[in-house]
Protein backbone atom coordinates (compact mmCIF):
# COMPACT_ATOMS: atom_id res chain seq x y z
CA UNK A 1 0.00 0.00 0.00
CA UNK A 2 2.53 2.70 1.02
CA UNK A 3 4.68 2.02 -1.91
CA UNK A 4 1.69 2.75 -4.88
CA UNK A 5 0.75 5.38 -2.46
CA UNK A 6 4.40 7.01 -2.97
CA UNK A 7 3.68 5.77 -6.94
CA UNK A 8 0.82 7.77 -7.12
CA UNK A 9 2.26 10.95 -5.58
CA UNK A 10 5.28 10.73 -7.40
CA UNK A 11 3.21 10.85 -10.35
CA UNK A 12 1.81 14.48 -9.28
CA UNK A 13 -0.46 14.18 -12.10
CA UNK A 14 -3.65 14.57 -10.10
CA UNK A 15 -5.36 17.52 -8.05
CA UNK A 16 -4.90 15.09 -4.92
CA UNK A 17 -3.13 13.44 -2.77
CA UNK A 18 -2.87 9.87 -1.18
CA UNK A 19 -1.45 9.83 2.34
CA UNK A 20 -0.59 6.70 4.81
CA UNK A 21 -3.10 6.62 7.19
CA UNK A 22 -4.63 4.31 10.04
CA UNK A 23 -6.05 1.89 7.11
CA UNK A 24 -2.44 1.62 5.73
CA UNK A 25 -1.86 -2.10 6.80
CA UNK A 26 -5.74 -3.37 5.87
CA UNK A 27 -5.92 -4.33 2.24
CA UNK A 28 -9.19 -2.77 0.26
CA UNK A 29 -11.19 -5.49 0.55
CA UNK A 30 -10.38 -6.00 4.30
CA UNK A 31 -11.21 -2.11 4.29
CA UNK A 32 -14.72 -1.81 2.67
CA UNK A 33 -15.81 -4.82 4.52
CA UNK A 34 -15.22 -3.39 7.89
CA UNK A 35 -15.40 0.17 7.13
CA UNK A 36 -18.33 1.17 5.00
CA UNK A 37 -21.92 0.08 5.29
CA UNK A 38 -24.89 1.77 2.63
CA UNK A 39 -27.30 -0.74 2.32
CA UNK A 40 -28.38 0.75 -1.36
CA UNK A 41 -31.49 0.79 -2.78
CA UNK A 42 -31.08 1.63 -6.86
CA UNK A 43 -34.30 2.49 -7.83
CA UNK A 44 -35.43 4.20 -4.69
CA UNK A 45 -38.94 6.22 -5.71
CA UNK A 46 -38.65 9.86 -6.99
CA UNK A 47 -39.48 12.79 -4.51
CA UNK A 48 -42.58 13.76 -3.77
CA UNK A 49 -41.28 16.64 -3.01
CA UNK A 50 -38.45 19.05 -3.44
CA UNK A 51 -38.92 22.19 -1.67
CA UNK A 52 -35.59 23.83 -2.66
CA UNK A 53 -36.72 23.33 -6.93
CA UNK A 54 -37.54 26.80 -7.23
CA UNK A 55 -33.79 27.70 -5.39
CA UNK A 56 -32.18 31.00 -7.55
CA UNK A 57 -29.57 32.76 -7.09
CA UNK A 58 -27.39 30.17 -5.04
CA UNK A 59 -23.86 31.87 -3.72
CA UNK A 60 -20.35 30.38 -5.58
CA UNK A 61 -19.32 29.00 -2.01
CA UNK A 62 -20.94 27.49 1.10
CA UNK A 63 -19.18 26.16 4.11
CA UNK A 64 -21.85 25.33 6.72
CA UNK A 65 -18.66 24.74 8.97
CA UNK A 66 -18.94 28.46 8.97
CA UNK A 67 -22.27 28.92 9.92
CA UNK A 68 -21.57 26.34 12.57
CA UNK A 69 -24.07 24.01 11.72
CA UNK A 70 -21.38 20.92 11.53
CA UNK A 71 -20.05 19.23 14.84
CA UNK A 72 -16.41 18.06 14.94
CA UNK A 73 -15.67 14.85 13.21
CA UNK A 74 -16.60 11.93 14.63
CA UNK A 75 -15.07 8.25 13.74
CA UNK A 76 -17.48 5.34 13.21
CA UNK A 77 -14.75 2.83 14.39
CA UNK A 78 -14.53 -0.80 12.81
CA UNK A 79 -18.69 -0.81 12.66
CA UNK A 80 -20.61 -0.34 9.02
CA UNK A 81 -22.36 2.59 10.50
CA UNK A 82 -21.65 5.40 8.70
CA UNK A 83 -25.32 5.39 7.79
CA UNK A 84 -26.41 6.61 11.46
CA UNK A 85 -23.39 9.52 11.06
CA UNK A 86 -24.19 10.68 7.94
CA UNK A 87 -28.43 10.95 9.50
CA UNK A 88 -27.05 12.44 11.97
CA UNK A 89 -24.57 15.19 10.86
CA UNK A 90 -27.38 16.02 8.45
CA UNK A 91 -29.99 16.77 11.42
CA UNK A 92 -27.31 18.17 13.54
CA UNK A 93 -27.12 20.78 10.27
CA UNK A 94 -31.06 21.09 10.02
CA UNK A 95 -31.39 21.72 14.30
CA UNK A 96 -29.03 24.49 14.20
CA UNK A 97 -30.46 25.85 11.19
CA UNK A 98 -34.13 25.93 12.75
CA UNK A 99 -33.29 26.35 16.50
CA UNK A 100 -29.82 28.44 16.46
CA UNK A 101 -28.14 25.31 18.65
CA UNK A 102 -25.63 23.14 17.42
CA UNK A 103 -26.12 19.85 19.42
CA UNK A 104 -23.89 17.04 19.08
CA UNK A 105 -26.72 13.77 18.79
CA UNK A 106 -26.44 10.25 19.06
CA UNK A 107 -25.53 7.77 16.48
CA UNK A 108 -25.51 4.76 19.03
CA UNK A 109 -29.14 5.60 19.51
CA UNK A 110 -29.84 5.08 15.87
CA UNK A 111 -27.67 1.86 15.97
CA UNK A 112 -28.60 0.36 18.85
CA UNK A 113 -32.58 1.19 18.69
CA UNK A 114 -33.52 1.48 14.94
CA UNK A 115 -33.16 -2.36 14.01
CA UNK A 116 -35.88 -2.86 11.91
CA UNK A 117 -36.45 -2.61 8.16
CA UNK A 118 -33.12 -1.95 6.14
CA UNK A 119 -31.09 -0.57 9.53
CA UNK A 120 -29.15 -3.28 10.63
CA UNK A 121 -26.68 -1.32 13.06
CA UNK A 122 -22.74 -2.18 12.21
CA UNK A 123 -24.36 -4.52 9.46
CA UNK A 124 -25.31 -1.07 7.30
CA UNK A 125 -28.12 0.91 6.56
CA UNK A 126 -29.98 3.98 5.20
CA UNK A 127 -30.30 7.32 5.79
CA UNK A 128 -33.98 7.85 4.70
CA UNK A 129 -35.04 4.72 7.02
CA UNK A 130 -32.97 6.52 9.91
CA UNK A 131 -34.90 9.61 9.44
CA UNK A 132 -38.41 8.00 9.68
CA UNK A 133 -37.03 6.02 12.91
CA UNK A 134 -36.39 9.54 14.21
CA UNK A 135 -39.54 11.16 13.27
CA UNK A 136 -41.58 8.49 14.60
CA UNK A 137 -39.22 8.33 17.85
CA UNK A 138 -39.99 11.80 18.05
CA UNK A 139 -36.40 13.05 18.22
CA UNK A 140 -32.63 11.91 19.25
CA UNK A 141 -30.52 12.09 22.38
CA UNK A 142 -27.80 13.75 22.43
CA UNK A 143 -24.10 12.14 22.05
CA UNK A 144 -23.07 12.95 25.77
CA UNK A 145 -26.35 11.21 27.02
CA UNK A 146 -26.10 8.29 25.25
CA UNK A 147 -22.27 7.90 23.51
CA UNK A 148 -20.99 5.76 20.66
CA UNK A 149 -19.62 2.66 21.61
CA UNK A 150 -19.21 1.11 17.72
CA UNK A 151 -20.68 -1.90 18.69
CA UNK A 152 -24.21 -2.82 18.37
CA UNK A 153 -26.07 -2.32 21.74
CA UNK A 154 -29.57 -2.91 23.17
CA UNK A 155 -31.52 0.20 23.21
CA UNK A 156 -31.17 1.81 26.28
CA UNK A 157 -35.10 3.12 26.20
CA UNK A 158 -34.48 5.39 29.21
CA UNK A 159 -31.73 7.54 27.36
CA UNK A 160 -33.82 7.07 24.00
CA UNK A 161 -36.70 9.22 25.45
CA UNK A 162 -34.50 11.85 26.52
CA UNK A 163 -35.04 14.00 23.04
CA UNK A 164 -32.68 16.88 22.71
CA UNK A 165 -33.87 17.96 19.12
CA UNK A 166 -36.39 16.33 16.65
CA UNK A 167 -36.98 16.39 13.09
CA UNK A 168 -40.66 16.18 10.88
CA UNK A 169 -39.62 14.30 7.89
CA UNK A 170 -37.42 14.20 4.94
CA UNK A 171 -37.20 14.57 1.33
CA UNK A 172 -35.25 13.13 -1.35
CA UNK A 173 -33.16 15.35 -3.84
CA UNK A 174 -34.36 14.14 -7.42
CA UNK A 175 -31.80 11.76 -8.35
CA UNK A 176 -29.10 12.37 -10.56
CA UNK A 177 -28.49 16.15 -10.43
CA UNK A 178 -25.55 18.13 -9.25
CA UNK A 179 -27.64 21.77 -9.97
CA UNK A 180 -30.40 20.02 -7.49
CA UNK A 181 -27.67 18.55 -4.84
CA UNK A 182 -26.05 22.22 -5.00
CA UNK A 183 -30.07 24.22 -4.68
CA UNK A 184 -30.01 21.52 -1.45
CA UNK A 185 -26.56 21.91 -0.20
CA UNK A 186 -26.93 25.51 -0.37
CA UNK A 187 -29.99 25.58 1.92
CA UNK A 188 -28.71 22.73 4.25
CA UNK A 189 -26.02 19.79 5.04
CA UNK A 190 -27.06 16.58 2.92
CA UNK A 191 -26.48 13.25 3.14
CA UNK A 192 -25.29 12.24 0.59
CA UNK A 193 -24.45 8.09 -0.77
CA UNK A 194 -21.07 7.42 -2.34
CA UNK A 195 -18.79 5.02 -4.01
CA UNK A 196 -16.25 5.04 -1.13
CA UNK A 197 -14.55 1.33 -2.09
CA UNK A 198 -11.56 1.97 -4.13
CA UNK A 199 -8.06 2.63 -3.16
CA UNK A 200 -7.40 6.06 -3.74
CA UNK A 201 -10.77 7.06 -1.63
CA UNK A 202 -9.20 5.15 0.90
CA UNK A 203 -5.81 7.21 1.29
CA UNK A 204 -7.06 10.32 0.14
CA UNK A 205 -5.08 12.64 2.03
CA UNK A 206 -5.64 16.30 0.53
CA UNK A 207 -7.06 18.16 -2.16
CA UNK A 208 -9.68 17.83 -4.70
CA UNK A 209 -10.93 14.12 -5.33
CA UNK A 210 -11.46 13.61 -8.81
CA UNK A 211 -10.42 9.74 -8.72
CA UNK A 212 -11.71 7.02 -9.93
CA UNK A 213 -14.92 5.41 -8.55
CA UNK A 214 -17.46 3.93 -9.63
CA UNK A 215 -21.54 4.36 -8.79
CA UNK A 216 -21.19 0.86 -6.18
CA UNK A 217 -22.45 3.02 -3.38
CA UNK A 218 -21.58 1.59 -0.39
CA UNK A 219 -21.15 4.58 2.08
CA UNK A 220 -23.15 7.58 3.60
CA UNK A 221 -21.43 10.91 4.02
CA UNK A 222 -22.56 14.03 4.70
CA UNK A 223 -21.89 16.83 2.22
CA UNK A 224 -21.65 20.08 4.48
CA UNK A 225 -20.95 22.73 0.94
CA UNK A 226 -19.45 23.60 -2.26
CA UNK A 227 -17.12 25.74 -3.67
CA UNK A 228 -14.17 25.83 -6.51
CA UNK A 229 -10.45 25.58 -5.77
CA UNK A 230 -8.39 26.59 -9.07
CA UNK A 231 -10.95 26.26 -11.55
CA UNK A 232 -12.36 22.81 -9.91
CA UNK A 233 -15.38 22.71 -8.66
CA UNK A 234 -16.00 20.62 -5.35
CA UNK A 235 -18.48 19.37 -3.07
CA UNK A 236 -17.34 19.81 0.59
CA UNK A 237 -17.58 16.51 2.50
CA UNK A 238 -17.95 15.21 6.16
CA UNK A 239 -16.62 11.92 6.72
CA UNK A 240 -16.57 9.61 9.69
CA UNK A 241 -12.95 7.93 9.65
CA UNK A 242 -11.66 10.46 12.25
CA UNK A 243 -9.44 13.59 12.05
CA UNK A 244 -6.62 11.75 10.88
CA UNK A 245 -8.22 10.76 7.51
CA UNK A 246 -8.35 13.17 4.34
CA UNK A 247 -8.36 17.18 5.08
CA UNK A 248 -8.63 16.94 8.97
CA UNK A 249 -11.93 14.40 8.23
CA UNK A 250 -13.42 16.28 5.54
CA UNK A 251 -12.86 15.15 1.61
CA UNK A 252 -13.40 17.66 -1.18
CA UNK A 253 -14.99 15.66 -3.97
CA UNK A 254 -14.74 16.93 -7.81
CA UNK A 255 -18.44 18.88 -8.61
CA UNK A 256 -20.07 19.60 -12.10
CA UNK A 257 -18.65 16.32 -13.54
CA UNK A 258 -19.87 14.69 -16.84
CA UNK A 259 -21.23 11.79 -15.59
CA UNK A 260 -25.24 12.89 -14.25
CA UNK A 261 -24.85 10.75 -11.03
CA UNK A 262 -21.88 12.48 -10.08
CA UNK A 263 -18.37 11.83 -8.68
CA UNK A 264 -18.75 8.09 -6.70
CA UNK A 265 -22.23 8.34 -7.36
CA UNK A 266 -22.70 11.59 -4.80
CA UNK A 267 -25.76 12.98 -6.93
CA UNK A 268 -27.45 9.55 -7.55
CA UNK A 269 -29.04 8.84 -3.37
CA UNK A 270 -29.01 12.37 -1.67
CA UNK A 271 -31.66 12.97 1.45
CA UNK A 272 -32.53 15.75 3.67
CA UNK A 273 -34.01 16.03 6.90
CA UNK A 274 -36.80 18.73 7.58
CA UNK A 275 -37.39 20.37 10.24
Amino acid sequence: NVARIDSFNAANNKPYKLGVNQFADLTNQEFTASRNGFKGRMCSNTAATFKYENATALPSTVDWRKKGAVTPIKDQGQCGRCWAFSAVAAMEGVTKLTTGKLISLSEQELVDCDTKGEDQGCEGGLMDDAFQFIEKNKGLTTESIYPYKGVDGTCNTNEEANHAAKINGFEDVPANSEDALQKAVANQPVSVAIDAGGFDFQFYSGGVFTGSCGTDLDHGVTAVGYGEDGGTKYWLVKNSWGSSWGEEGYIRMQRDVDAKEGLCGIAMQASYPTA
